[in-house]
């Protein structure tokens, strides 16, 4: 049992989050977008949130900053939690303007506030799940999808929810988290994509 629920942790941990919502979008919305529109977001969305933040954990890790890619203490959350900002920030100055795809743009403002959220909440001395705000991100983008272009995806939807709980009760079973954490982490998730949804649908 433990093993399985740290498979669903690594499955979902919150570094695939940016590229999991952008590939989300193109699978839901496949007729409104090119392959050339495709690749040119996917390709340096993944580089930017999955390859330079691995490279920059390896660095992290050699240096005595951090120890686990899980991040299980407060100090070792706010290098890793800038360095998201950072490029997060670059994916909305750079990437998203020259393949400009207008819900990307907010979803991706929405991950932003919910990050610098995560890290202002750091500096207060409270440690909240970053899976859980990722699977909450996901999981309204998804619903704003669905009402965007008028498709039906309740069942991936539906699906998505179980998965959240199941990533919940990972980190409840690994004790990385305590209830108030993931709570907390999930109503981040959920609330920075609702705010920004009057924006776009």
């Amino acid at each position: 049992m433990r093993q399985f629920l740290n498979i669903v942790s690594y499955i979902f941990h919150p570094l695939f989050i940016p590229v999991g919502g952008t590939s989300l979008y193109f699978l839901v919305t496949p007729k409104y977008s090119s392959l050339e529109l495709q690749s040119g977001n996917i390709l340096p969305i993944f580089i930017l949130t999955v390859i330079i933040p691995i490279i920059f954990f390896l660095i992290l890790k050699n240096m005595g900053f951090i120890n686990s890619i899980f991040l299980p203490t407060i100090k070792e959350r706010k290098y890793p939690l800038y360095i998201s900002c950072v490029l997060l920030l670059m994916i909305l100055y750079k990437v998203i303007p020259n393949n400009y795809v207008h819900e990307l743009f907010y979803f991706f403002t929405g991950l932003l506030t919910a990050t610098c959220t995560a890290l202002i909440l750091l500096f207060l001395k409270f440690k909240t799940s970053l899976h859980l705000l990722g699977m909450g991100s996901i999981l309204m983008f998804m619903i704003g999808l669905s009402i965007h272009f008028e498709i039906n995806i309740t069942l991936a939807i539906s699906v998505f929810t179980l998965m959240t709980g199941l990533v919940a009760t990972s980190r409840l079973y690994l004790k990385a988290h305590n209830r108030s954490e993931l709570l907390i982490g999930l109503l981040i998730g959920l609330c920075s994509q609702l705010i920004i949804l009057k924006y776009w649908l």
